[in-house]
């Protein structure tokens, strides 16, 4: 269980896990609540933010447990990125003997997140590559990537079903690299929504990883995937809003939702960024999908304090909230787009 935050404290986590949002005077803060702090973006994947806050001309308490904890917890930092450059280069090599194989494939989420909606690329560290292929390419891909020196780490009749496949890398069972067919693995909820590479392409057109694009995967990733465990999640989904910066972006993210089935799943998951990080424009934009009674629901449960309280004294309650939004999910009706049968 992470140390419990006063009110006043989480705004202050919040705060550091804003990429772009201005650095915390540390003037006031005991050795104590920065150690908590510490404690609680490291849970939410946000720490690397926090430490690139507390570096340079932050005056920090003279403690010594507080120095030795920054110290331990910068060079863990610094060996993550180390994985993650390292994970990146076994993605590109995948990538290459895919494209040589002519199976049509992607790389999504965190590096792509990274390289696209961090100023600071460390900001956004990842364990892991994911590669997105059409889903009668998956056996094909799936070669390619064992002939790359890995080997399948989950059972394969169960990761034909969920359309995600979990390779390890034969000589540092740490690389971890996901196969997907479709990124909605959860079967009940894919009869309303689905987000492959034919979808991804559409909402793309003649680009690559536009901010549509971007947007509608974090989104899903957010509340499809990992079901709101932790804030980089809705971070990602921050800096998303903040790369739509056009009309036109915001009219192509909001085709995405309707053509996948994502819409209560934007509505929410904007919803909850904007009152997390007091983010006027993820609210608006959350705004302009009319609510059903799906969303209505859902909005009771994932609240700033369902997020904030994944692993604190109120983590069983946090887990029923995002559980019951889960089956909210499964149970909802697909909206009617207009043209489609």
């Amino acid at each position: 269980m992470l140390p419990p935050l006063t009110p006043a404290e989480e705004k202050l986590l919040l705060r550091y896990a804003d990429p772009e949002a201005p650095t915390v005077d540390v003037d006031n803060l005991s050795a104590k609540t920065l150690m908590s702090l510490l404690d609680n973006a490291e849970f939410h994947g946000v720490l690397p933010i926090m430490l690139r806050k507390l570096s340079g001309d932050a005056q920090l308490p003279s403690d010594q447990e507080l120095r030795d904890k920054l110290e331990d917890l910068r060079q863990k930092a610094t060996i993550a990125t180390g994985q993650s450059m390292l994970l990146k280069y076994h993605g590109d090599r995948i990538m290459k003997g895919l494209a040589a194989d002519n199976v049509p494939a992607r790389i999504v989420k965190g590096p792509v997140f990274a390289r696209k909606l961090y100023r600071n690329v460390a900001d956004r560290p990842f364990t892991d590559i994911d590669i997105l292929v059409e889903p009668a390419n998956l056996a094909r891909a799936n070669q390619v990537i064992a002939a790359c020196g890995f080997e399948l780490g989950s059972d394969e009749a169960e990761s034909y079903e969920l359309q995600e496949f979990k390779w390890l890398e034969k000589e540092n069972s740490s690389l971890l690299v996901e196969l997907h067919g479709d990124l909605v693995h959860d079967t009940g909820m894919r009869r309303r929504l689905s987000l492959g590479f034919p979808e991804l392409r559409a909402i793309d057109g003649d680009a690559t990883d536009t901010p549509a694009a971007l947007l509608t995967i974090a989104i899903v990733h957010a509340a499809g995937g990992h079901k709101f465990h932790r804030l980089q999640l809705c971070v990602d989904v921050l800096q998303g809003v903040r790369a739509l910066q056009s009309p036109e972006a915001e009219a192509r993210l909001f085709d995405a939702a309707r053509t996948t089935g994502i819409e209560l799943e934007l509505a929410i998951v904007l919803d909850v960024t904007g009152q997390l990080f007091d983010e006027s424009r993820a609210l608006e934009l959350a705004g302009r999908i009319k609510p059903d009674l799906s969303i209505r629901l859902a909005r009771r449960l994932i609240t700033t304090d369902t997020l904030l309280g994944v692993n604190s004294r109120d983590k069983l309650g946090s887990r029923l909230r995002r559980d019951a939004f889960r089956w909210i999910q499964r149970l909802a009706r697909a909206r009617a787009i207009p043209g489609k049968v």
